[in-house]
């Protein structure tokens, strides 16, 4: 007798295998979607009808099983492939692909969803986002470009917007410091006349003497005093053309007066001022350092005269002529007084070298750098005093640092001090620019062995001008490395990585996006390369890991269940039929 119960088991075997052919068929439309994950339909046997349970041996009987008669198939539950697609490079900057388990995290609308696929693109605000809008999150960078992990930001790449200064704070010098020169004694000497304070040329004008209460007078060359410097005006004293080393040390001004005039850089009452200011400006030094001087000053001589000495060293020779200090408002005194003349000419073997650094701001600033031979010692080497200066600088005085080098009798470097100098700085740059010279770093260091001449140059030097951020790229770290254009690297960005006890537990929200569910378990957000997160390849996307071969033979086996399903339904209607004719 037919069994209507074999109607329904074959319409569960038509419902369950057209669930599969859905499933297969989703895989098949997302072969070429970017990260795919394929997924598959189990099946289950639905619940039996009991004929009988069965019984258990026993004396008489050896034990019979249970009978039941199987009432269909149902649908066990999908299961979701997480294995990783094959990897295509792309070449666009913004493409990530995944290696390995983890998920890239996103925020829409301030939900947290997670994604394999890495096809993403910068929005106007330079956000990195996906094709539907979801800001791709990770760990951002401080005023240092230094990663704050733990708290996860949108991950912003400002191409063209951003832009970077670097101060120098490391030089490094090479060259060689020709040890067969003779010994710094003396600096080039230029004299100037006499100065007195009265027209008689009795009375020679001291240090002190204050130029504002005081006529000055020097002589005509015949013995009789001509008005040099007129008290009653305001003489400002412009010095232009004066060179150190064949170097223009540039246009600078001194007003004889006791307070401050506007556009004068500098100004006093007395000589001595003015000789101060004279030191300051030639970069003039005579301080002792490691028993070493100079011995750059500017003195007022005992018959009035102004005697300016430069520093030690044929590269510091001073040029200084009569024309290269001009007075104004001098009422009726000289526009020229200062009458120069050179009576000594600077010794010693030196070499002197000029580099860039650069400030806070990216401000470039050049420094001289001169090298002095000071002393050599029988079996026991050479050494040399260094002298850094700047017109650069915003104190008062060019020199900026002094220091002493010290070589073996192998003409190897032993020892330097005050290795560093300060520049500084008031146009708003962290002030002072503070810059550390080394001599001894590896294959440059600066050595002092005979040759015909010294030579010194600056190989290395940290710091940059102002550059903007015009490329960037991911690393497999997930670090997000921007470049600049003044030739800067800096980490502007880290991608991170969610991982899941249970990735299968996810949910999916479509547009190739999960979100977590009971059985996902809370996911592990970190770097990539750690926990095993796997790693990134940037310029490239995870394909889809559809296997299209498995698919259409898993299409064939659904679409056999589908037609022997309905075959039975078409049987247990014969017998139906079979059974209503015996009753014709």
């Amino acid at each position: 007798m037919a069994s209507t119960t074999a109607l329904f088991t074959g319409l569960s075997g038509l419902i369950s295998n057209s669930r599969r052919l859905d499933v297969i068929g989703n895989n098949i439309a997302n072969v070429n979607t970017t990260a795919f994950k394929s997924n598959r339909l189990s099946f289950s046997p639905s619940f039996s009808r009991n004929l009988s349970l069965g019984s258990a041996p026993s004396d008489n009987n050896g034990g019979t099983n249970p009978g039941q008669i199987g009432l269909g198939v149902s649908i066990g539950g999908t299961q979701r492939n997480f294995g990783n697609g094959a990897i295509g490079a792309t070449g666009v900057q913004t493409d990530v692909a995944i290696e390995g388990d983890g998920f890239f995290v996103l925020d829409s609308a301030g939900s947290q969803l997670y994604t394999r696929s890495g096809s993403f693109l910068r929005n106007p605000q330079n956000d990195l986002v996906t094709i539907s809008g979801a800001r791709v999150m990770g760990f951002g960078v401080d005023d240092q470009f230094n990663v704050i992990e733990g708290e996860l930001t949108p991950i912003n790449i400002p191409v063209g917007t951003l832009t970077l200064a670097e101060p120098t704070r490391n030089v490094v010098f090479n060259g060689n410091l020709n040890a067969a020169g003779s010994v710094g004694t003396t600096g080039s000497i230029h004299t100037s006349l006499g100065f007195f304070t009265d027209v008689g040329l009795s009375s020679p004008a001291l240090a002190g003497t204050d130029v504002t209460l005081n006529d000055l007078y020097i002589d005509d060359g015949t013995g009789t005093g001509v008005l040099a410097f007129d008290s009653t005006a305001s003489p400002v004293v412009t010095l232009s053309g004066l060179e150190k080393g064949g170097k223009d040390m540039g246009t600078h001004t001194f007003a004889f007066s006791a307070t401050a005039v506007p556009g004068v850089d500098a100004y006093g009452t007395t000589l001595a001022d003015f000789a101060s200011f004279l030191e300051d400006v030639l970069g003039l030094d005579s301080s002792t350092v490691d028993g070493q001087t100079l011995g750059g000053s500017v003195t007022i001589g005992a018959g009035g005269e102004i005697v300016i000495t430069g520093n030690e060293g044929t590269v510091q020779e001073l040029g200084i002529e009569t024309g290269d200090m001009v007075v104004t408002g001098n009422g009726g005194g000289l526009s020229q007084p200062f009458v120069m003349t050179q009576t000594g000419e600077a010794d010693g073997e030196s070499v002197r070298t000029s580099f860039l650094v650069y400030d806070s701001l990216g401000t470039p600033l050049t420094i001289d750098l001169t090298m002095v031979l000071q002393e050599t010692t029988a079996s026991e080497g050479t050494k040399w005093q260094f002298i850094a200066e700047s017109a650069d600088n915003d104190a008062a005085s060019r020199v900026l640092g002094l220091g002493v080098l010290e070589f073996d009798a192998n003409g190897r470097f032993v020892s330097a001090s005050n290795e560093s100098f300060s520049v500084s700085r008031q146009n708003g740059a962290v002030d002072p620019l503070n810059v550390n010279m080394q001599f001894n770093e590896g294959a440059n260091a600066v050595s002092s062995l005979t040759d015909v001449g010294s030579n010194l140059a600056g190989v290395f030097q940290d710091g940059s001008a102002i550059g903007t951020l015009s490329n960037f790229s991911i690393g497999e770290d997930g670090s997000i490395n921007g470049s600049f254009t003044n030739g800067l690297s800096r980490t502007i960005g880290q991608l991170v990585l969610a991982k899941f006890p249970n990735a299968e537990g996810l949910v999916d929200s479509g547009d190739n996006v999960f979100r977590t569910g009971p059985n996902s378990g809370t996911p592990l957000i970190s770097r990539p390369l750690a926990f095993g997160t796997g790693r990134l390849l940037g310029g490239a996307l995870e394909l889809s890991n559809v296997d299209l071969s498995q698919e259409f033979i898993n299409m064939i086996l659904a679409s056999t269940g589908y037609s022997a399903a309905s075959r039975v339904i078409t049987t247990t209607d014969e017998l139906m039929n079979q059974l209503l004719l015996i009753g014709r």
